[in-house]
Parts: structure tokens; sequence; C-alpha cells
């Protein structure tokens, strides 16, 4: 390897010691604990010392947890081999903290709860990873593609085969700008 990778691959690795928790939990290999239950957990219990002392009850109380995953989790962190893990990458200087948008209180009154978004085209306004952030905060499912179950579609400029697809279905589409006036309350 040449100087400068070698320099990129060392500042790839220092920079993903800053990740977010739930890229942590899910890199831990918890069984059963994918890359959304992952973000559940990060984004409720916020650190991992208050996922350490979860109980299965505290656990199951959160919506799209259930018993397979609690008890994974539970046990998970019973072995002493966790705790050691868990120490040496504090050690290291792993960041045990979500970073995430938390999930706001008022997720019931949201546009966006319950729903099924699916977002198009190239976005001007905010990257595609930080509408997603904000419609998931708000109680949204972002998924990849457009169904009968697609509640919404929001598409940015040069939106092809989704947006074709959501006027098939009769989907509700939305342009970035409305998204954007929902998201600022400037609209109902």
């Amino acid at each position: 390897m040449g100087e400068k990778s070698v320099e990129n691959l060392l500042q790839a690795i220092e920079d993903s010691k800053q990740n977010s928790l739930e890229r942590l939990l899910f890199g831990l290999g918890i069984r059963y604990v994918g890359s959304k239950a992952a973000k559940t957990l990060a984004s409720h219990f916020v650190t991992i010392d208050q996922l350490q002392q979860a109980s299965f009850d505290d656990l199951v109380a959160i919506d799209e947890i259930g018993n397979k995953i609690a008890d994974s989790v539970v046990k998970f962190f019973e072995e002493d081999k966790a705790e050691r893990l868990i120490s040496e990458l504090q050690q290291l200087g792993l960041n045990m903290t979500y970073k995430g948008p938390k999930v706001t209180e008022t997720v019931d009154d949201s546009p966006f709860s319950g729903k099924t978004v699916v977002l198009t085209g190239k976005l001007s306004i905010f990257t595609r990873q930080e509408a997603k952030q904000r419609i998931e905060a708000l109680g949204g499912n972002v998924t990849g593609s457009v169904s009968k179950k697609t509640d919404l579609l929001i598409a940015g400029e040069e939106a092809g085969s989704k947006l074709d697809k959501a006027k098939k279905f009769e989907v509700e589409i939305w342009d970035e700008s409305k998204f954007q006036e929902i998201l600022e309350g400037e609209t109902e």
C-alpha cells in the first residue's frame, strides 16, 4: 500500500470510532439485532450503559422489540466477555452514544406517523439520509420501493420510475419544497 492509502485507511478507522451507537450495536453481533432493531434500541436508550442496565421488561415495552430480541440483548450483556469487550472498546475511544435524531413525543400528530414513505430523485435541500432521519423521527417508515402499501412519495428532481409507479397506485406525491414546509410547520 502507498503512503497516502495507509493515511486514508488510518483516518477512516479513526472516523469510524465516532459512529453513532446503533452502528456499534449492530457490529456487536447480538443475535436477532439487525440494523433496524439496533437503531430502535440506540434511539430509546441513548447510551450503551443505559442499554446494559435495561431489563427484559424495559426492552419489550419498546415498539418493534419483541421477546426474542429482548431475551437475546439481556443474555448478551449478562456475559462477562460482553462486559470486557465494551470496556475495551471504550478504552479505544469508540463512541457509546446515539447521535441520531431523537424520536419526538408528538409523533402521533405528525403527518408521517405510521406512514410508509419513499424518497426518489435528486434532493437538493436535504441529503437522502437527513430526509430519512427526519421522517423516521416523526414516526414514518422510509422504504426503497413504491408499492400499493406506500402512503407518500417525496420526489426530488429527475424522479423516474418510482414517480410513475406512485401515480399508477394513486400515492400522495410531494415535491421537496412541500416536504420542507411540512417539516417547518408552515402548512398542515
